[in-house]
Formats: structure tokens, sequence, C-alpha cells
């Protein structure tokens, strides 16, 4: 066994996939086993090191590797002596100095747990164990939760651990809706730094009555002190983004904010805002959206990739911003040319995009997108050509399952290892299926519905990685080829496609605990060959033919309401697309809407037959209740004969 060098940390422990792997330097580890035996019997050992309350004998070469403080100490020119012990004043742990002294010998972790990391990293702070302070800096990032994110962050920052300041801060930020109410460190914040919370774009709040209530806990939980920056933390909020009644009854009317004068601008400004909005299709005058009715930026993306449109394959990009509510065009193309009916999957901050079709030849060629650098790059082919494939991903690797080579449906699977470039065959369905969909749940992969050349197929299965096994599901209600499946809150959504006569619109749910399928609502649309994905707790339906023509159309279906909602169309009509939600972009501008304070304005031209956005959407109505329909525009029909392959 080898243990990786002192300079390595967790991160560095996985191998990149951004170039070819690099050998990963190390030392034996039995070696240093016998070295450690020997500190422990004191043999050849030659310096102390001397705490409060205890004394442990060490080598200096071994202790002086793997730290800043006692190579300075040991082998300075500046001390004339032949330093052989040290005493460390305010350190009485001696189970966290064992900790740090094994770490030094054996670059052994299992002592770290949530009752002792912060210590220990304070002390390696100290004494400048780079490896161990990563090492504590990650566990404490793993368990960041809602409870605890802000007291790392601020201490982080008073230690001027930049890292954990940023994952804390960010921890924040993404999850501020169980924060707000399980933090009871964010009551505890001065003025500055509760406003800078509020108040950051990034901010992942779908409605801003979150930060409204969460404001009003902070100044309640020091009414006297605190209600004087009221005016100051209602600039942060997007009042124009809160309903109607909402404002009315819980912000106008609020004991604070009746009592503060200084406020009234600002409540005018926002009912001003609403009242323009009801009257938006009259207005012949340019409208300004003020900052209180600005978007914040999403965390999270829909990418929708490739597809059939206007009789031909497409190579064209659009993300999802579900925060604007629109659908913006990425001109990052795949330069290895278009595909449609192919099947892509998501690993952090990389797209894979796995076989498909583009007009005259099944592809077994896969490319990947770096949506940070903007980069396409080919990888490993697959061992079959698969068009109609269902490709997923799960704990680092990519599966590709089914499809069609131009002559048979398969039921052969493989799994590609982004680390080596490589495919491997896994064990073959039960059935040959193209045109099916997969999605993942609970560590398996399920595999919905498909053609098997003869009949669309009422089948599903679901695939065991650690006993390479599949495993059939009771059938599904109704036949489903061309068919869109997600996984939500441990259920499974199979949702549109083709049943042999006709585009469905019908969906249906399967309770694994339960082994039972059961109908939802219908779309508004029917669809086959269309993308699906999860994104703000909904299950979003883009794009695919509805047996007549190809269609641009989105909607969104919320479990909770059993309903579903209109969404801005995309930007062109297309079919076999593949949909992907990535998270985590540092760079999430660059695939937003950029023009978040013009939206009104688009709103009341295309309003006017004068804007050239192609949809209306009801999903971002930032006044349901009084059926204003801001950020929505005009639906367009596809024109395309959106021809399928598989039927």
């Amino acid at each position: 066994p080898l243990l990786p060098l002192e300079t390595e940390s967790v991160d560095n422990l996985v191998d990149s996939d951004d170039e070819e792997p690099t050998p990963r330097q190390s030392i034996s580890r039995e070696a240093m086993c016998r070295l450690n035996e020997m500190r422990i019997n004191n043999q050849l050992c030659d310096a102390k090191i001397i705490t409060e309350d205890s004394c442990f004998n060490v080598h200096r070469n071994i202790i002086s590797a793997c730290s800043d403080y006692f190579r300075t100490l040991f082998i300075t020119t500046l001390n004339p002596e032949n330093v052989t012990s040290t005493s460390v004043i305010g350190i009485a742990s001696t189970e966290k100095m064992e900790v740090i002294i094994r770490y030094a010998y054996l670059r052994d972790i299992n002592g770290i747990m949530d009752s002792n990391v912060v210590g220990i990293l304070f002390i390696s702070d100290y004494f400048g164990i780079h490896g161990l302070i990563n090492y504590c800096i990650d566990f404490i990032i793993k368990h960041l939760s809602s409870e605890n994110c802000v007291l790392f962050w601020l201490m982080s920052r008073y230690r001027s651990i930049p890292r954990l300041m940023e994952k804390s801060r960010g921890y924040i930020v993404e999850n501020f809706i169980h924060v707000a109410v399980d933090c009871k460190d964010l009551l505890e914040l001065d003025i500055d730094d509760f406003y800078g919370i509020v108040n950051d774009e990034m901010l992942n709040v779908k409605e801003e009555n979150v930060v409204w209530e969460c404001v009003l806990r902070w100044i309640n939980y020091q009414p006297e002190k605190r209600k004087q920056y009221l005016c100051k933390l209602m600039q942060a909020i997007r009042l124009g983004l809160l309903t109607s009644s909402f404002f009315m009854e819980n912000v106008k009317e609020n004991h604070y904010v009746k009592n503060d004068q200084e406020t009234r601008p600002i409540i005018l400004e926002t009912m001003r805002f609403l009242c323009d909005l009801e009257t938006i299709s009259v207005k012949s005058s340019e409208m300004k959206m003020p900052a209180i009715a600005v978007p914040r930026l999403p965390h999270e993306v829909i990418f929708a990739i490739g597809g059939w449109s206007e009789g031909a394959p497409q190579s064209v990009i659009e993300t999802y911003d579900t925060r604007a509510d629109r659908w913006v065009r990425i001109y990052h193309e795949d330069p290895s040319g278009p595909r449609s009916y192919h099947g892509t999957a998501v690993i952090g901050t990389k797209l894979y995009c796995c076989g498909g079709f583009n007009g005259h030849d099944y592809f077994n060629t896969c490319t990947r997108f770096d949506a940070v650098k903007k980069t396409w790059r080919e990888i490993a082919p697959m061992h079959n050509r698969r068009c109609y494939v269902s490709v997923v991903s799960l704990n680092g690797l990519i599966y590709a399952l089914g499809g069609y080579d131009g002559q048979t449906r398969q039921n052969t699977a493989e799994r590609y290892n982004p680390r080596t470039n490589q495919w491997t065959m896994i064990a073959p369905m039960n059935f040959q299926r193209s045109d099916a969909d997969a999605c993942v749940m609970n560590g398996k992969i399920f595999i919905t519905g498909g053609f098997n050349g003869q009949e669309c197929l009422n089948t599903a299965e679901y695939y065991t990685p650690e006993t390479n096994t599949w495993t059939l599901l009771p059938p599904m209600l109704t036949r489903r080829s061309g068919v869109s499946c997600a996984s939500h809150r441990g259920i499974i959504f199979v949702i549109g496609g083709f049943n042999g006569l006709s585009r469905m619109n019908t969906g249906e749910k399967y309770d694994p605990d339960r082994r039972t399928w059961t109908f939802i609502k219908e779309m508004f649309h029917p669809r086959s060959n269309f993308g699906l994905e999860i994104i703000d707790d909904m299950i979003l339906a883009v794009g695919g033919f509805n047996g007549v023509v190809t269609i641009s159309h989105c909607e969104c279906y919320v479990p909770e309401k059993n309903e579903w909602l209109e969404a801005t169309d995309m930007g062109i009509v297309r079919s076999a697309l593949t949909t992907n939600v990535m998270r985590g972009l540092l760079n999430i501008r660059d695939y937003t809407h950029q023009a978040r304070n013009n939206l009104v304005e688009e709103r009341r031209l295309r309003i006017l037959g004068l804007g050239n956005d192609p949809s209306e959407s009801s999903l971002f109505n930032l006044n349901r209740d009084m059926s204003f329909e801001l950020l929505v525009g005009i639906g367009a029909e596809g024109a395309d004969s959106g021809s399928e392959l598989e039927e």
C-alpha cells in the first residue's frame, strides 16, 4: 500500500479527467508503519515535543518533512544549538496532538471527527501542516449544514482560511431557505454581514417572502437596536417579485414599516411597479424595471443540446435561466457537428455527449463539453453505435444503455470511466430498448419504456452497479416510446411518449416502496422525444414532437400540487434533444439572461407585437394571484414536421 505525499490534498486524490492521468507520487506505508512503531517505542527518536500534559518522542526528519513550524525550528541556521526538544504552549489535548503526529507518520486521518476537527485544524494551521489542514477543511465542508454554516463562515474569516470561508459562505447563500429557519447564528450577525447575505444576487430563493420573513426574525431578535436598519434591509429584498397580496398584507401593513417614514419611498415605488404590471398591455412608453424587481441569479441552469428541427439535426445549445424564465442561446457548439437522438449526462461542470444520429450516420463517437472553459473535446468512442440511446451518470461514471445501431435495437449497455477514458461493457438489459429513457435514484439506474423493433414497451427495470444485475419492475400503465423519465424525492416520474398510435400528454409515477404505478395530471401538450429535468423542485418538460409538428413549448410539473404550469418556450423548435441540469458553475452569469433589468420592457414589446421573444409563460409570474403575467411572451408554432426516425 502507498501513501500520498504531504502536498496532496483530498481533491488531488481523484485523478483529473482534464488531461491524461498523471502518476501519483507516494511513499511506502509499510516503511512508515515501522517508523511509527519505532516512535512509540522511543527507538532512534532524536527530539521531544512537550505539551501541557504530555511528551511525545519523534524523529526530527519525519516531523519536519510535513510541518513548516518544526522544519524551521529544527534546521534553521538562526539557532546555533542542536534543538532536540520543544515545548508547545497552549495545547492541552493529548488526543489532538497524537492525531497530528500519527498523520505526520502515516497520513492517517481516522482520528478526525466532528468533536475534534476544529481543534486539529487550528493546531495544524499553527504548525503549518498543509496536508492535514486540507483534510480538516474538506471534512468540515462535507459536514456543513444549515445549522453550522454561519458559525464556520465567521470562524474561517477570523482565522483567515479562504477556502473554508468561500465554501461556507456559498453554502449559506445556496441553502438560504433552510438556513433562515434552522440557523440561530444567522440572527447573531451584525447589520453588515446580514445585509450582505440577503442582498446577494446569488441568494437561492424562489420566492422573496422567505427573505422578508428572515429580515423580520433578525429585527425581532433585538428590535429596539435593529429596527433602525429596516429601510436598508428592504432595499435588499426584491419586493417587486412578491405577490401583490403578500406585499399589501405582510409588508405594507407591517407595524415596523408603518412606523418608519424612511421606508415610504420604497413602499410607493413597489406599489407603482405592481400597478404598472396590471396595466402593462396599455403602456405606450418604455417601462423601466426597478432594482427591487430584478431577479437574482440561479444556482443551476438547464442545458438543451442538439436535436432535430426543420428536417435536419441541430447543434444548437440553449440554457434555461429559471429566475428570469428565459432561454439563452450559447454560441459554443460542438465542432464535431450536429447530433439528434443522442444521450447526454453531467459530471461536475462537464457535459458528456454520446452517440446519436446526424441524418446519415449512427454514432458511437462521444464528446465532452467543459462549461467552465467552454471547450469541446473528443473522448473514447463507445463499443457500439447507439442512436436513441439512454445516458446517465452515477458515482462519477457514464452509462450508455440500449439504442439503435442502424440495424437492430439493442439490450447491451456500457460504462465510461473519465479517469481512464475507457468504455467497459456491463450486463445486458432484460429487453431490447431504443427510444427509452433512464434516470438515477438511490444508487441504481432505472430505465423505462422504449421500442424493441416491433412494439412500444411498457416494461421497466433497474441496474445495480454493485452486483452488475438488472431487475424488472412491475410494468407501466401505458406503453411508451420516445418517453422521458426523472426521479424526484424518491419517486420515478415517466411522462409523455408514443404508444404506437399517438403522442401522449399523460404521465405516471412509480413508488418503489409500494411497487405501484399511478397516473399524474396530463401535460398541456402531447409530446415525444423531449427533454425532462428536475429544477427548483419542479419537473420541466422541454420541446419534442406532438404528432404533427416539432414544438418549442416548455411546461413545469409541481408534484405537491399535481399541476402543470406553462414556462417560456425555447428559442427554436426541436425534438430528439437532450437536457441536463448543471450546478456549481463559477461562471453561471455566462449562461443566464443578461438584460435582467429589461425584462418588463421585453414583456411590453411582446404584447404590442414588437418583440422577437418566441414564447409566453406563466411560470415566472410575479403576481399570480392577480393574474399578472410578467416576463412572458407569445407562443410560436413550430413549422417542422419533426419526423421521428423510430416510427
